[in-house]
């Protein structure tokens, strides 16, 4: 009833305003119209609001406390100073007024002084379990778990049932690795609330965390016993019972998602790497077939396909479905590698160029990029390009690979000196691969007599 009398008063409201019309509201009925954009969100409606209340009430400290709120909102710091200042005469012994206060402070980066005005708040004896979760977030931010976990314990003494302080109580235990104490505090607390969601999530996370699948397993059952539904469970009870290789058991957890989805492409997929990991692939690959029917974007299920059918002899369908994965995931580099590879495996130099382009733009480290990129430009013919690569990778990678395959392209490309001078750089570096270079190179075997010849005279 009183959100639909709420809403009544909202409506007037927004109707006076459409209307150009002046209404008497009192300061009650305005700061519930106040209330109800602030958690809307539409701070502009409920700075009128505040102004249209000032107007019949300029002395209403309640509604000058509401404005102070949406300043800090807007994060207009001056002029909320300007209202603070005015109103620490008059509202000191006022919680709403001490919250906006502290809250100054917190958005100015002033923890300490925000966690001060808030225990002074405390001494009034009013929202102590919000207060306790505002000092313990402060305490959060000046990287003080010890404290900021008493006081969410004291914001859940206050509200047994608050949410937000039992999943930051127990991040406090993991930051201070109190492992033992925070299953402590778990297991005292679901004995007075046995029927606690969010706890029972919190013991299956706990023992998940430190590898103890089957005790998670237990913690993530009661949590099904309480609430069926929750479809995040499953998944976490799939992935525990995945942990422990029993795969099967896994595929039964994920069906029973399946019953509750509404999006149910990822489930097939996990049921599909499940099946995969039993091998069996002709099933797995039916999954992954599923997922795509549910989201024919789906990369993930795409390149699973595409190490199926390689496993199992279809590289035109392996190419395909890597193929299909990149163009969905361009920015993913193992893809490029595997598309590349397939390309490379199925003699389709030049298709692969532009995967291994984008290797050597965004890993310029990696020595075997450059390596892979200049060995398939010359396997096309494209000496010229591959001197511009190879010089490129000589920035980053004095090796004799590189100066190799640089005599290599000089000599293709008929230019002797180049050719000799880069196959001398090449035996000075390391003259141990020149077998399996002049295999692979067969234009630098004339060559190396007289290169070797020329490296002894340089080091005599």
């Amino acid at each position: 009833m009183e959100e639909y009398f709420g809403n009544e008063l909202v409506k007037k409201f927004e109707e006076m305003m459409e209307n150009n019309d002046e209404f008497y509201f009192d300061t009650e009925e305005l700061e519930d119209i106040i209330v109800y954009y602030l958690e809307l969100g539409d701070f502009n409606y409920a700075d009128m609001a505040v102004n249209y209340g000032l107007k019949l009430h300029p002395n209403s400290l309640d509604i000058k406390i509401k404005k102070l709120e949406v300043l800090l909102e807007w994060e207009d710091y001056n002029m909320a100073k300007e209202l603070i200042d005015e109103l620490k005469g008059s509202s000191m012994e006022n919680t709403d007024f001490l919250v906006c206060y502290a809250k100054y402070y917190s958005n100015l980066g002033n923890p300490k002084k925000s966690i001060e005005i808030c225990k002074k708040a405390l001494e009034l004896q009013e929202e102590e379990n919000f207060l306790n979760n505002f000092i313990a977030d402060e305490y959060v931010n000046l990287g003080d778990p010890f404290n900021a976990l008493k006081h969410y314990q004291q914001a859940l003494k206050h509200d047994p049932m608050d949410e937000y302080s039992l999943e930051n109580a127990m991040i406090c235990f993991n930051d201070l690795n109190k492992g033992e104490e925070a299953i402590a505090f778990l297991n005292d607390y679901l004995d007075d609330f046995p029927y606690s969601e969010i706890a029972w999530s919190e013991y299956g996370q706990y023992y998940f965390n430190r590898k103890n699948y089957e005790e998670a397993i237990k913690g993530f059952d009661y949590m099904l016993a309480i609430n069926s539904s929750s479809v995040g469970v499953y998944a976490s009870k799939a992935a525990c019972y995945e942990a422990l290789n029993q795969y099967q058991k896994a595929i039964e957890v994920y069906e029973e998602m399946l019953e509750l989805e509404y999006t149910k492409a990822f489930t097939y997929y996990k049921i599909g790497l499940c099946y995969k990991a039993l091998k069996q692939p002709i099933v797995a690959l039916n999954s992954f077939q599923k997922s795509l029917r549910e989201d024919p974007q789906f990369y993930l299920a795409m390149m699973e396909q595409s190490y199926l059918y390689e496993e199992m002899g279809g590289m035109p369908e392996a190419l395909h479905f890597a193929r299909e994965a990149t163009l969905l995931n361009d920015s993913n580099l193992d893809y490029q590698k595997r598309l590349a590879f397939l390309f490379i495996d199925s003699g389709k130099f030049e298709e692969s160029l532009s995967c291994l382009k984008k290797l050597v733009d965004a890993e310029p480290s990696r020595f075997y990029n450059w390596y892979a990129y200049s060995e398939v430009l010359m396997l096309v013919g494209e000496y010229e390009e591959a001197v511009t690569v190879l010089n490129l990778a000589l920035q980053h990678h004095k090796r004799a690979e590189l100066f190799y395959q640089l005599s290599n392209c000089y000599f293709n490309l008929r230019n002797q000196e180049k050719g000799s001078e880069s196959l001398e750089k090449a035996l000075e570096l390391d003259p141990s691969l020149i077998t399996d270079m002049q295999k692979k190179y067969p234009y630098i075997k004339d060559e190396v007599k007289k290169a070797k010849a020329k490296v002894r005279k340089k080091n005599l």
